[in-house]
């Protein structure tokens, strides 16, 4: 019996145009995690190329990597920094179905 080949799969395989990044992204901000939308940040940075968007971003390669590894937490401006170089931005919008009631402020 021939061995079969078996390959390794990697999601920045799959991170090669903006809507697949946009899918990917939108896919980590609705789980509601913030470690998961960062890492994957990390991975688009990763695919993207670490030197050049830190070269973009105006930081060093290292800060880059940690920040977007899980290694600790980037700040929202590193964040926003990051999606902007990526061509990307976080859009609110209401949940659908929560059964909460809107609080207005009185002004």
């Amino acid at each position: 019996m021939a061995k079969k080949k078996i390959t390794r799969w990697d999601v920045l395989d799959y991170l090669d145009n903006e809507k697949s990044i946009a899918a990917y992204l939108q896919v980590a901000l609705d789980e509601n995690n913030p470690t998961g939308l960062v890492c994957a940040i990390g991975d688009v940075v990763r695919a993207r190329g670490v030197n050049r968007m830190a070269e973009e971003m105006g930081v060093s390669r290292e800060g880059l990597y940690k920040s977007f590894s899980g290694e600790r937490k980037p700040n929202i401006e590193t964040v926003f920094n990051a999606l902007d170089k990526l061509g990307m931005r976080i859009t609110i919008q209401p949940k659908i179905n929560t059964g909460r009631k809107v609080i207005r402020a009185k002004v």
